[in-house]
């Protein structure tokens, strides 16, 4: 078993948004300098080659100088070959010396490298967790775990309030990079890294990694029914009082999902066959839908408090204002446009409306700027 797979098994591992050079990038990078260092030493001493001497009285030839550069940039120092001038002694002061110090932290890097990265990473891990609460945890980062996590930050959620959780180390390293709302567009906003942590979901160690106990949200995006009811049972035990949306191919399984303690639960198969057959008998009504749910474009439908110039507004002057109420809470009674007791809009109301789709560019704050 590999060490990721030990991480994942013991309790997930966090990854949090960066940029980050491939590990064979930074051998290569290392190594040119430290070629670079011993190649500007070797031509260094070698231009200078009649003001250095041999202990051994032969002439200073390439092979000497390449000889001198290693032993001298290595601090080894056996002494057989040492500048005999003022000149090649100012010149290993001021450029030899240098390139001796670059040699060096190109071989101490790798391990200055890892010491640094990983107190950093540990410093951003427990500012980020000090700053988690009230988050939303998905679980599973498919086709819907990614378009979940989409629909959420369109809908102006902060990507540092966001959770994937994934046993596929590429969907982990896709859910914290950045990716381009329009792929074939390079001028296109980018939906933002969010945090991710590799493990099994169905590990009470793996969901309190992710801090699912203080979550507000949880949405189960994983592909296979059996193991969203696992996932539920196990979040439900956490959580109990958790906003717990899971989603299931086949009803029979949904039916399951509500009784594991699933609070909502969408079947993925019927809703697309709704879909597909509203596109060929209502187009209209079918491309309108469609459009609904890609809030990117076109329309998109609002969940939100209703604002301080808001108040007193009755639906129609809403809907001049841009938005079309769709239905209102007030407290506990849910009240649809079609209602004749909702006249004005007050204090405290939740509404849900739909209006023109807003694009809204968002960066990361994950990084240590």
């Amino acid at each position: 078993m590999s060490e990721r797979d030990d991480d994942a098994g013991l309790g997930g591992r966090l990854s949090l948004p960066e940029l980050r050079l491939s590990p064979v990038g930074s051998v290569l990078v290392r190594v040119a300098i430290a070629f670079f260092a011993i190649a500007a030493t070797t031509m260094l001493v070698y231009v200078q080659r009649s003001q250095y001497q041999d202990n051994t009285g032969t002439p200073v030839d390439f092979v000497d100088a390449l000889y001198f550069a290693t032993v001298s940039l290595s601090t080894t120092g056996y002494g057989d070959i040492t500048p005999a001038t003022d000149q090649a002694r100012l010149v290993n002061i001021f450029l030899i010396t240098p390139l001796r110090v670059l040699f060096l932290i190109v071989l101490v890097g790798s391990a200055l490298e890892v010491l640094t990265a990983r107190t950093r990473n540990e410093f951003r891990e427990r500012r980020w967790r000090k700053k988690l609460k009230d988050h939303t945890v998905v679980i599973g980062y498919g086709v819907k775990g990614r378009s979940a996590v989409r629909m959420l930050l369109d809908n102006d959620i902060e990507p540092e309030r966001i959770v994937v959780i994934a046993n596929d180390a590429a969907a982990v390293e896709d859910a914290t990079r950045p990716t381009r709302k329009d792929p074939l567009d390079p001028d296109s906003d980018e939906y933002p890294g969010v945090a991710g942590i590799l493990g099994d979901a169905r590990r009470e160690e793996v969901l309190t990694h992710a801090d699912v106990p203080t979550a507000g949200k949880v949405i189960v995006a994983v592909d296979r029914d059996d193991v969203a009811v696992l996932v539920t049972l196990a979040v439900r035990k956490l959580a109990p009082r958790t906003k717990l949306v899971a989603a299931a191919r086949e009803q029979a399984s949904a039916n399951v999902l509500k009784q594991s303690g699933a609070d909502q639960v969408i079947t993925t198969a019927e809703a697309a066959g709704r879909l597909l057959g509203m596109q060929l008998v209502h187009p209209i009504a079918g491309e309108l839908m469609e459009d609904l749910l890609d809030p990117s474009e076109g329309l998109e439908v609002r969940e939100r408090e209703v604002g301080r110039a808001e108040l007193g507004l009755s639906p129609a002057q809403l809907s001049e204002a841009g938005e079309m109420l769709l239905a209102v809470q007030r407290g506990d009674h849910l009240y649809r446009f079609d209602t004749d007791a909702l006249r004005v809009l007050q204090k405290g109301d939740r509404i849900v409306t739909i209006r023109q789709g807003q694009k809204h560019p968002r960066r990361s704050e994950f990084s240590d700027d």
